[in-house]
């Protein structure tokens, strides 16, 4: 945690002592989540190893404070996060040779593979004004352009300040700064990057920035339709314009969910001349260049239709340009915001066309209140190579079940299955998560 934040917590842990303390205790709550966590990748094709196994026990403990009394009104959050290593082997750490900083799951030790446990804490100050509210410290921002990844044991965190504002009647304005990431499998805070600069989290000879600026309006145009536009730049790498649409539309006993998007991804500083800032997946005119810079449109369209317990899907992308779609990728483990963003693949390359299909149910609609099922199938062609164009599909198959009420309520049991085959120059795999989740609340 950086000097700034840590001042800025303890003046806003002094002003809360100061102020009356009615809305600042009152409104607080304290939760302890625990995870149990085991992944199975299995390799099926290439060299190296062939299976990736960890397990591990995850604890997270956050503490959101209510805010002091006044015009001006202030509060502070903490986050504590940490994990123990049950299981793993340095062959089946997905981290062999111990020169990235982390495996699968857990931070490595070197050769030694992974470490037997690691944590964090995070602090956040906040102060709010009517219904504008800024926060300082450690966030987990979710937007367009800036999404934090959840799919391991921790999740990860950021570091800087979000400004958020719901003044004015239907419209939410956001803007923020990040400066540094701390990865779903570390203790540390790193700098930014993206995909082929950070040269697999190397932090000794990868490119990195440590500003990202964001800021974002969405606006409610009627009750099922809202409209939104986010604007991201990590310094010395991309700048990226997004614009969405979204719609409900009641639809004989169900409703049509309409999901509209639009990305244009260009260079940003260094990335525009500067080979050790390029991004890799990048093909200009079929010439044997595999790196260059960021130059990308992505488009897509997801349409979802709910009816009694069952969920429909079919959705569509394409992205155009000589590179991948560019994302904050330190390399050891990230989420974007596009449709295709699944369990192991993104499907969003250079020239990719992805087609996808879905479905899920909710048992509850049967008398099984808390069981879900789901599957989702897509397919992706005409990425772009030096090898004229490939393609790839994945298969993911969720199942999970949560105790609606009892004393064992908020127990949650899921299994993820991903199958994910290709013919670009990588390895197939199959991968299974099982997860165990349970919520206590503390305050």
């Amino acid at each position: 945690m950086n000097k700034s934040t840590l001042a800025l917590a303890v003046a806003v842990g002094v002003l809360a002592q100061q102020a009356s303390a009615e809305g600042f205790i009152d409104d607080s709550k304290a939760t302890l989540g625990l995870r149990n966590f085991y992944i199975n990748t299995d390799n099926r094709t290439g060299t190296g190893a062939n299976k990736n196994e960890e397990w591990g026990q995850g604890f997270d403990l956050r503490f959101i404070s209510g805010y002091t009394q006044g015009t001006v009104q202030f509060g502070v959050d903490a986050i504590g996060l940490y994990g123990v290593r049950l299981d793993s082997s340095p062959a089946k750490s997905g981290n062999p040779s111990g020169t990235a900083s982390g495996g699968t799951v857990f931070p490595s030790d070197g050769a030694n593979g992974a470490v037997p446990d690691f944590g964090s804490l995070g602090l956040t100050g906040k102060v709010k004004i009517s219904q504008t509210e800024l926060k300082v410290g450690t966030l987990m921002p979710n937007n367009p352009v800036i999404k934090y990844n959840d799919g391991r044991l921790l999740p990860q965190t950021f570091t800087g300040g979000e400004l958020k504002s719901n003044d004015i009647k239907d419209l939410t304005l956001t803007a923020g700064q990040i400066e540094s990431a701390k990865g779903r499998n570390s203790s540390n805070d790193a700098d930014l990057s993206i995909n082929g600069a950070n040269k697999g989290s190397n932090y000794d000879t990868g490119k990195f920035s440590n500003k990202f600026y964001y800021a974002g309006a969405d606006y409610k145009i009627t009750k099922d339709l809202t409209a939104s536009y986010y604007y991201g730049e990590l310094k010395d790498f991309y700048s990226q314009n997004f614009l969405g649409l979204v719609h409900n539309w009641s639809i004989g006993p169900g409703i049509l969910k309409s999901d509209l998007r639009y990305y244009r991804s260009r260079d940003n500083g260094a990335n525009g001349s500067e080979p050790a800032y390029y991004t890799t997946g990048y093909y200009s005119d079929n010439k044997p260049v595999t790196a260059g810079k960021v130059d990308n449109d992505l488009y897509s369209y997801l349409a979802l239709y709910s009816v009694e317990g069952h969920t429909f899907g079919g959705g569509y992308q394409y992205t155009k340009g000589d590179s991948d779609f560019p994302w904050l990728n330190q390399g050891d483990g990230s989420s974007n915001s596009t449709i295709t963003d699944m369990q192991i693949q993104k499907f969003a390359r250079a020239g990719e066309r992805t087609w996808q299909a879905r479905y899920a149910y909710d048992f509850a609609k049967v008398g099984l209140p808390g069981l879900t099922a789901g599957v989702i199938y897509l397919r992706g062609n005409n990425i772009a190579t030096n090898d004229g164009d490939k393609t790839e599909w994945e298969r993911d198959i969720t199942l999970g079940y949560v105790v609606p009420e009892g004393p064992l309520k908020n127990l949650g049991v899921a299994w993820k299955n991903a199958m994910w085959r290709t013919d670009v120059a990588t390895r197939d795999q199959d991968e299974n998560r099982l997860i165990v989740s349970y919520s206590i609340p503390l305050l």
